[in-house]
Order: C-alpha cells, then structure tokens, then sequence
C-alpha cells in the first residue's frame, strides 16, 4: 500500500474544500470532511468489506467509480491487493492515486475480543482545545449604553472537542463552543458554551447496520429532500454532478444549525433497508404571540447568540422531525423513497412582499421523494423527483458516461418549482435554495495522460420567479474550463476561467425593479512545486472584471505560499502574503487559506491592501500538538475595517488562534 505524506493528504484536502467553497459562504465548517479523511487513511478501509457509503465518504470518487468498485468485487471474487484496483473499469491513473492510500485488504474482524475495557484502551480518544480572538476592539464591545445593541460578552471564542473512534465502528463526538461575543455562564448561558453537541454512533451486525443517538446527519438522494451538512455545488470535479448520498452518519460539526437531534438506525433485509429517523431541536429566531397562535417571522442560521435581540431570539422555536427513508437495491438499480414531516411551535409567516408570494407559509410541512441510480457498464443514471403536500414539485436527474478510459461526460437537468419548500433541501443549483429554479447543466473530463487533466462545463438556468435583489424572472449562463498539468508527486499547474451572467436589480436613478445583466470573468493560474520533502511553494493570481449595466469593476489577488517541515514532522509551518486590489465587493475574491487542523478557511479578498499569516505546528511530545496561528489584514485605502458592531477603528485587523491536542 502506498503511503500518503502529510503535503500529499493536504493537496487532497485542499481539492475538495476549493470546491466547496465556490458555491458557500466564507468562514464554513468543514472539519468534518478533514476527520473523515485523515481517519481513514490512519484506518484505511478493506476493499472486500466497504459499502457504497463509505466509499462515497472520499468524496473523490464519482458514483460510477464507487459502483465499479462494488462490482468488480462482486463479479471477481474478494480483492486480493489494493493493486487490482488497475483492473476495475472507470478507475483511472489519478483517481487510483489518490485513492490507494485510503484502502486496504484483509483487515482483521473488527469486533473480534471487544469488550468494554478494551473499547476504552483500545480506541483512538483525542481532546482539543481552541482558542481565538481579533485582537483590534470592535464597536460592539465598547458600547456601554444597556438600551443600545451591543455585544454581551467578551472578544475570545473557545471551542472544546472531544472524540472516541475504536475502529470506525463505535464513534462518540463531543462539542462545545463559544463564538466572539456571546455571554460565558451569564445571560441564557448559564451552563457555559453556547453550543453542545453530542453523537454516539454504533455500527452494528446483522440487520442493524448502524444506530445513532444524540446528533446526526441525513443524506438522501439528490438532497431535494434532506441533505444535512456539507455538499458540493458546481465545480471543477465530475462528482460535483451527482450527489452521492450518504444515508445516515453522525454529526460531528461544530456548525450549530444544518443537523438532526434525536435517534436514527439503518436497519437491512436483505435487498431493502429502511432508516426510520426522529428529531427534536431547538432553533433560534424571531418568535411572536399572536391571538391565532405562535406566528415565526424569522429562522436565524448563523448560531451567533452575542447581542440582546440574539439572546431572545435563542432557543426560541421548537422544531420537530419525523420519517422513513426506504431503499431497494437489485443488481444495477437502487431505487428510494422518504417520507418527512416537518413541524414548529409556530406558523412560519415570511415578509409580506412580491417575492414571497409561493413561500412556504403555515406550521406543519410534508415532504415525500423517490430517487434512483441505476450503472450499466459505463454509464451511470441518477436523479430525485420530490414533491411538497398539496404544493409544488422539485426534480434532479443526470447522467455520466465515461465514453473511454480518458473521456468522461456529464449531464444533469433541474426543475425546482417556485411553490416548491423542503427545510433541509439542499441540492445542485445557481440559488442558495431548492426552489423557483430550472437549469441544464452538462460537461467533459478529458485525461489524456496521468499528468494532463482538461474539464470544462457550462450551466444555463432559469428562475421562473422573482427573487431578491431580483425583481422579475430572469436567466443566467455559467461557464467554465480548467486544464491542470501535473509533474508526479512534484508539482502542478491548472489554469481557469470561468464565465458567469446573473440577473440584478439597477439600482441608483433608474427604477428600484429594473433588472439588468452582470457579468463576471474570471481567470485564475495556480502554480504549485515542491522543492523537497522539506519545502514547497505555491503561487496563485487571479484577476476578476464585473460588469453591471455597461459599467466594469476588477479585482486583482496575487500571493505566495511557503511551507516547510522539519525531516521527522515535528515542526511544520506555512506563510502566506497576499496583495489584493478590487474595485468592488462584487469583484470581490475566494481563496482557501491554510489554519489550524480542522479549522481552514475561505475569506473573501476584497477592496485594496495586504493579507498575510503564519500558520506553525509544533509536536511537543508523541501524543501532543500545538498551533499557533495569526493573520492580518491591512487595507491602504480604510481608515475603519468592516461596519455596523464589527466596525474596527484603524485600517487593520488582527486574528490569533491557538490550539492544542492531546491523543491516547
């Protein structure tokens, strides 16, 4: 089995998170995709007992290469080297790479002697601490006025892990958290952190193949139902067409929003299994008594409890969860259906306004779905048609064909109807939501060689209704193309542009609803190369030009990566400087950034000046880490860093980070 370094299982991390963070929100969680990875490349997973799920876990991997995997398996007899993945079809050199650090073969039975004592000597247990704070004062501290908004608490954020893992089999995950700015056991936190979260996984035998009690995650079909946490948008992998759901897993994000609390299992007969699910939780937002009933004017997701509106907002709607996810497997073909209902101790009442006019409005919400995929030699065919009770529909359907070794395409069309509202939808699409959308999204892969990657897709999308900043129906086109050039082991090279025209309202002496055209081009070159098995260095530009009703904005962004590591991984660091220029927030830019472990990040880059930070990793003993980090942003043309409570005086802003693991 080929060993996988350190930078090698970043450059794999850094892959994916860059395509999640194309389509998201700065500053997301994305841990758990790190513990995921790098748990199964301690703990590789045996090709001649993984399941579709915990192949589709890598991420990398598109659904047609994970059935391939599966049936080469079953029509070949138990794999006898990680070797013969050469032999399955579909599989190609790159893939193959990337994915044989990360499997096994004939790994002993992992229940084999277990007994409470040796759960506990013989698991993997970590704790970590974090610890964080901007160290420029904002506005939202220094306001002593108690009739005024303000922040409660102090500037530091803290963050508590705890987890359990013996074998991948039985996991326990524990997390609390406290964001800049909350009350410490004051206000409604009297118990400390804002957040707890608490999982307890149990992979079973038999018929119950797995049971979680406390916090968990659903990930079922093309998400046009339920998807909890991270999936990917467009991008520049051919995964990104097809959601690969999934089903049931522990939640062990800090994200405090975007999970299930409660119990669930996945239970087997034999072709058919069925995963019953129930949730009760806790949301946070605007809650008003009416003579009518609760009336829900809001829902925040952002998990931030610091001001006096934030704390009454917290913990203020009770929501509840309840369904039946059933699959059928034979041969080639899955097919699957979920039923779920939603409801809340109040009527969700959005904002009287036009755009609102098909939102979803009322107490109580059912939602039903059937998905299917179905592989027959090189094509692989998906999709999920779902409908609301007595409202709209929303469907998702593709297809990928590897045509040859070295050229694969794809192809997906959308149809979200503007009625159409599911809470935890969350799929393929231009908008934030699973509604008022239909696209037609298609593209190619092209590998000639082991070195040479060429992708290109193009994205035409509809929304039939308005939307905001958006008044009237509009369309959009989104294109891009990225060809990428590898030395082995050593370097890489990609190049890409990307095309994108989206609606928006004009704004300024021109009516507020008429909409017009933007565009914005975008062309990136990443330069990668590593010097020695002590120092690398990267290189990324990227230059942006918006164009709004004949009007252009650019954006610029140039900076330099160093990273060096001691010989035996004792010490590891990496810096960064960054010079950006933008003429707008519209021209503003992405770009992930190394941090502490589980912890990356995506700012955005925008307006003018310097970004740099220095990230170091210090093993103090063979069980121990610690992190160090800090980062500064320093504008050439502000003289106050951002607005509102976050406002800073000055033109720079400061952030520290400090963590510490201890495993046994």
């Amino acid at each position: 089995m080929l060993s996988l370094s350190g930078q090698e299982l970043a450059e794999i991390e850094e892959m994916l998170l860059a395509e999640i963070v194309e389509e998201l929100e700065e500053d997301v969680d994305v841990s758990e995709v790190i513990e995921r990875l790098r748990f199964y490349r301690k703990y590789p997973l045996d090709l001649n007992r993984v399941n579709e799920q915990q192949l589709a876990a890598l991420l990398f991997l598109s659904p047609a290469q994970v059935q391939s995997i599966l049936r080469h398996r079953a029509w070949s007899g138990a794999f006898i080297s990680v070797l013969e993945l050469q032999a399955v079809e579909g599989l190609d050199a790159l893939t193959q790479e990337r994915l044989l650090p990360f499997v096994t073969v004939g790994s002993p039975d992992i229940f084999s002697g277990l007994t409470f004592k040796n759960l506990l000597s013989e698991s993997e247990q970590n704790i970590m601490l974090r610890y964080d704070r901007v160290l420029e004062p904002k506005r939202g501290y220094l306001i002593v006025d108690t009739t005024r908004s303000r922040y409660l608490g102090d500037a530091n954020a803290y963050l508590v892990r705890y987890r359990l893992n013996y074998r991948d089999q039985i996991r326990i995950a524990v997390n609390a958290k406290k964001d800049a700015g909350e009350p410490f056991f004051r206000e409604k936190q009297r118990y400390g952190f804002d957040h707890y979260g608490v999982s307890i996984y149990v992979k079973g035998r038999k018929r119950i193949e797995g049971m979680v009690v406390g916090d968990y995650a659903l990930q079922v079909g093309q998400g046009l139902v339920i998807w909890n946490g991270l999936s990917f948008g467009k991008g520049a992998m051919i995964t990104s067409s097809a959601r690969q759901g999934m089903g049931l897993r522990p939640y062990t994000s800090v994200n405090s929003y975007n999970f299930l609390r409660g119990i669930s299992a996945h239970i087997r007969f034999r072709e058919m299994s069925l995963t019953p699910f129930i949730s009760l939780r806790k949301l946070s937002g605007n809650l008003e008594p009416a003579e009518t009933g609760n009336i829900i004017k809001s829902i925040s997701t952002t998990g931030l409890h610091r001001t006096p509106t934030e704390q009454r907002y917290r913990h203020a709607i009770t929501q509840t969860i309840s369904g039946i996810n059933l699959d059928y497997r034979r041969g080639r073909l899955k097919v699957g259906l979920i039923g779920m209902y939603t409801g809340f101790n109040g009527r969700l009442d959005p904002a009287d306004i036009l755009r609102n006019r098909f939102a979803f409005r009322g107490q109580h919400l059912l939602n039903t779905g059937v998905n299917f995929q179905f592989t027959y030699s090189n094509l692989y065919v998906y999709g999920e048609t779902a409908h609301q009770l007595q409202k709209g529909w929303a469907t998702n359907h593709g297809v990928i064909v590897s045509a040859h070794p070295k050229v694969s395409f794809f192809a997906n069309y959308r149809d979200y109807q503007r009625d159409y509202y599911a809470f935890f939808a969350q799929s393929l699409g231009e908008g934030s939501r699973v509604t008022n959308e239909r696209g037609l999204y298609s593209g190619m892969v092209y590998h000639p060689s082991r070195q040479i990657e060429w992708l290109t897709y193009v994205d035409m999308f509809r929304f039939p209704w308005l939307r905001f900043r958006v008044d009237a129906p509009s369309s959009g086109i989104d294109f891009l193309s990225q060809f990428t050039f590898r030395w082995y082991k050593v370097g890489r090279l990609s190049i890409r542009y990307r095309y994108r025209e989206r609606p928006q309202n004009m704004t300024g002496e021109e009516p507020e609803n008429t909409v017009v055209g933007t565009q914005r081009r975008q062309l990136r070159i990443d330069f990668r190369y590593r010097l020695s098995a002590q120092w690398e260095v990267r290189t990324r530009t990227d230059g942006v030009v918006y164009t709004k009703a004949n009007e252009d904005a650019y954006g610029g962004l140039l900076y330099q990566d160093v990273f060096y590591r001691l010989s035996n991984n004792r010490l590891q660091l990496n810096l960064r400087l960054a010079l950006f220029h933008t003429d707008s927030y519209d021209a503003r830019i992405y770009a992930f950034e190394n941090d502490v472990l589980y912890a990356n990040s995506f700012p955005l880059y925008h307006d003018k000046g310097w970004r740099s930070y220095v990230n170091v990793r210090y093993r103090i003993a063979k069980r121990m880490d610690i992190w160090f980090r800090v980062a500064q942003t320093r504008f050439t043309n502000r003289e106050t860093v951002g607005s509102g409570l976050e406002q800073i005086e000055g033109n720079k802003r400061t952030d520290i980070k400090v963590q510490m693991r201890y495993r046994w």
